[in-house]
């Protein structure tokens, strides 16, 4: 189809915001342009995209589809022009990392502040996702890079750039509340306790999910979060019993007892990964220089 790409690019704003007056305005255009584009562009695919009403807009199936393949789209195109332009005024370019925010946290901060000390003049962006989110993220060419657990449901061997630390989760409890001392617990007996853990969009909940069904038994969690610090908090209080990587440990959780468990919990990695598909940017390969590397004989522990 002959569709110019301004209109899909009108559509593309109407459906991130489902708002046309919102769109208008991040388009410099006025509303009833973009009321027209959106109509021309309906009637070139012979099909409704949105649904309107005087109190809301909502997409159709068919906008919805539509959105799926555009959005990737019109996020490389923006890339590129922001390259292009930065790499011309300030030399590397913004720098955009996505990553979760316990990541963030225990792990990126430090790397973040050397690569801002080093090139002061370079904007960071950071975008907090889950692992599995932050893959999304990277297909949607919407970061640079993303530093993320690994193994990754959504995300293959050729998107790795760097394996950068390797570590290992645990069981985590009051002793007051579950006094287990140093007794090795199985998973079949953990069934019994109340396990505090994060959501189901997690790489965390998927591997423990995982362990669990290798031993032929269900995990029923009782809470599901989205944050690791929640976790430590509620296992301090005798909620449950935490699992999170060993990376959270800090002197806050002192109190806390690591429990031992009678199978081996296998380690984890935490990868830097780029889009394969892309053109790396020059400040995303400056930052990865920062980053260890396991392959190069570093100790590779992401130890508390």
């Amino acid at each position: 189809m002959d569709i110019n790409y301004e209109l899909y690019k009108v559509f593309y704003h109407v459906a991130s915001s489902l708002s046309f007056s919102e769109a208008s305005r991040k388009l410099f255009i006025s509303q009833s342009a973009v009321s027209q584009s959106i109509k021309t562009l309906e009637r070139k695919l012979e099909q409704p995209l949105f649904i309107r009403s005087t109190k809301k807009v909502q997409m159709t199936p068919a906008g919805e589809l539509l959105l799926k393949h555009i959005e990737p789209a019109i996020c490389l195109i923006e890339r590129g022009e922001r390259q292009l332009t930065e790499s011309g005024t300030l030399g590397l370019g913004q720098l955009h990392i996505g990553a979760s925010d316990t990541i963030c946290r225990y792990f990126l901060v430090p790397y973040i502040k050397e690569f801002h000390e080093k090139f002061p003049q370079v904007p960071i962006k950071v975008t907090n996702a889950t692992s599995l989110g932050c893959v999304d993220l990277l297909a949607q060419g919407k970061v640079d890079l993303i530093v993320t657990n690994y193994p990754n449901s959504r995300m293959d061997n050729s998107y790795i750039q760097k394996r950068v630390a390797s570590f290992r989760d645990v069981f985590l409890a009051n002793p007051a509340y579950f006094p287990l001392g140093q007794q090795e617990i199985s998973f079949s007996a953990l069934q019994q306790y109340p396990i505090l853990m994060l959501d189901r969009k997690s790489t965390t909940s998927e591997f423990l999910h995982h362990q669990f069904l290798q031993h032929q038994l269900e995990l029923v969690p009782e809470a599901e979060l989205s944050s690791n610090d929640l976790l430590i908090d509620l296992a301090k209080i005798g909620i449950g019993i935490a699992f999170i990587p060993d990376y959270c440990l800090r002197e806050d959780t002192k109190g806390l007892s690591i429990l031992k468990t009678v199978e081996q919990m296998p380690r984890r990695q935490i990868v830097a990964a780029a889009n394969p598909g892309l053109v790396p940017s020059p400040s995303a390969d400056e930052f990865l220089k920062l980053l260890p590397d396991l392959n190069e004989g570093s100790n590779g522990t992401c130890a508390p």
